[in-house]
């Protein structure tokens, strides 16, 4: 049985949270912060942690409005995830990603984790609940 590392992505129009799974595809870890201020440059640094962790799947947040449907925001990740897909054959899931951010800080308050690194862990650790949820949804199938 192959089990491949799975990345989770919460793009950010400033920010790109990462998060990976471990071999098993059981545990997922808050990985790095991307700076999304040049494309260009965010989409070769997913690529580089692509190959250099032997990355088998990539989950996306897409930030649905609370009624469900998608806004701005959604339509400017889904353009982002189709120019990262022509760099690489690796498929990519998209994932519900509402509040996540939110429980990211909840997460972060109370585990006394101090503001100085604020919004920029927040984002890591949102990927790794979008990844999270992913895996346990698919450990459940």
């Amino acid at each position: 049985m192959v089990i491949t590392r799975r990345l989770g992505l919460d793009i950010g129009d400033k920010r790109i949270g990462v998060a990976l799974s471990d071999t098993m595809g059981i545990l997922a870890s808050p990985l790095t912060i991307i700076d999304n201020d040049d494309e260009q440059q965010a989409l070769e640094a997913i690529i580089a942690i692509i190959n250099q962790n032997q990355v088998g799947q990539i989950v996306v947040g897409l930030p649905r409005l609370m009624s469900g449907s998608l806004g701005e925001q959604a339509e400017k990740v889904r353009a982002f995830v189709q120019r990262l897909s022509s760099l690489t054959e690796v498929p990519v899931e998209f994932r519900d990603e509402r509040l996540t951010t939110v429980s990211a800080k909840r997460l972060m308050r109370a585990a006394g984790t101090k503001k100085s690194r604020g919004k920029t862990r927040d984002d890591a650790i949102a990927a790794a609940l979008i990844l999270q949820s992913y895996l346990d949804e698919a450990e459940n199938r």
